[in-house]
């Protein structure tokens, strides 16, 4: 029975075609399931009688498959054959390569599963189990606020930049409108953060650096932010977006605020350039003014302490003074308790030597009954004292 068997099989035909027994180069030859090999070349090209439509190719290998597969099972493992060819096609897409400078975010039914941080090959299920995001993380992307750069247009190439006076022109602290122009370099520094926390990444970028350069702007004068100021105010408004970006879970690394300019807008210009002239000359008046306090004040503050070096002398004059009198005064009235009647006499003769001695009056003893006494009468002072008189009444009449 197993030599029926055996040459049963081997009566079977290849499902490519008919075989002979004897070599390539012989008599027989294989015949393809696209046609039978010429001598010339293969397929419909060779003169051999094979098939000359797809219908017919496809017919004869289903029949040669058919033959080869044993009994009635030849239909279905056929098509376990073609489900599982499928399976593997459909895992092996699972596959994924991720390259320097990307994160590879994978998502499970939807949902954020894991993220790919190193490179190199990686395998997640396949869709639609798990979804796999590459995000380049460590490319420095810019953004530019308050200006376009110029795009070629026709096949032209234009140079140069558009302004947006939208996103430029600013109010200041000091109520002047100030035209600035921005640019701001960013990375990712979380992927997925940066996929699922917030929505349109770049437009939610953009509000928050808008935002920020303005509060900074109305908080400070003019002058400083078109002369000496821009480092300063760029470095205030790259924490301040850091801070907005991070408190809404961005993802989001700024790297660098960069103030490409920063002028007096064109219609402003001149009412500018009359209010400089007004801080000029109002400088000019305050070094004056200050000249003046610093040739003042000295001469004012020598003179305070020549008053309160007087004062303090005359304090202390005053006051030795009254020491000195209170201490003759306290002699005197030892002197008069130790003899009353002599004091009392002492002091009412110096009173009257004191109240007399400067008195234009003669006093005569009305004892000596007027003997040896000239009536005198000073016409001299009366000469003087009428040419005084007339001289007045002239200067009045005049």
């Amino acid at each position: 029975m197993s030599d029926d068997n055996e040459k049963d099989r081997k009566k079977r035909k290849n499902p490519w075609g008919n075989q002979s027994e004897g070599s390539r180069g012989g008599k027989g030859k294989r015949q393809s399931p696209w046609g039978n090999n010429g001598g010339g070349g293969g397929g419909h090209r060779g003169g051999g009688n094979g098939p000359n439509d797809l219908d017919d190719l496809l017919k004869n290998a289903q029949e040669g498959l058919r033959e080869v597969l044993p009994g009635n099972m030849g239909g279905g493992v056929a098509l376990f054959l073609i489900i599982l060819v499928a399976v593997l096609l459909w895992l092996a897409s699972g596959f994924y390569i991720i390259n320097p400078g990307e994160h590879g975010v994978i998502q499970r039914f939807g949902a954020w599963s894991r993220t790919q941080v190193e490179e190199g090959l990686g395998y997640h299920f396949p869709a639609p189990i798990e979804e796999m995001t590459k995000v380049e993380v460590t490319r420095q992307q810019s953004m530019n606020i308050g200006f376009r750069e110029a795009v070629s247009q026709r096949g032209r190439n234009i140079s140069g930049t558009q302004r947006i006076n939208d996103e430029s022109l600013m109010l200041t602290a000091d109520r002047n409108i100030v035209e600035l122009n921005m640019t701001l370099q960013w990375d990712i520094k979380s992927a997925e953060d940066y996929l699922f926390q917030i929505e349109d990444q770049e437009g939610t970028i953009k509000k928050v650096a808008e935002s920020a350069i303005r509060e900074v702007v109305g908080q400070t004068e003019m002058f400083p932010i078109i002369t000496t100021g821009r480092a300063k105010i760029a470095a205030t408004v790259k924490d301040i977006i850091q801070k907005n970006l991070d408190e809404y879970n961005s993802g989001v690394n700024i790297k660098q605020v960069l103030i490409n300019k920063a002028e007096v807008h064109p219609d402003v210009q001149q009412a500018f350039q009359d209010v400089q002239s007004a801080y000029q000359i109002a400088e000019e008046t305050q070094n004056l003014a200050q000249a003046d306090r610093e040739k003042i004040i000295p001469t004012a503050r020598g003179q305070a302490t020549q008053i309160r070096q007087e004062a303090e002398a005359y304090k202390q004059s005053k006051i030795a003074q009254a020491t000195g009198d209170a201490e003759r005064f306290r002699l005197m009235y030892e002197a008069y308790l130790k003899g009353k009647d002599v004091t009392k006499e002492r002091i009412y003769i110096e009173t009257m030597e004191q109240v007399l001695g400067n008195a234009q009056k003669i006093i005569m003893d009305s004892k000596g009954d007027g003997q040896g006494v000239v009536p005198y009468l000073p016409l001299d002072e009366l000469k003087a004292k009428k040419n005084t008189n007339t001289n007045t009444n002239q200067q009045m009449i005049r």
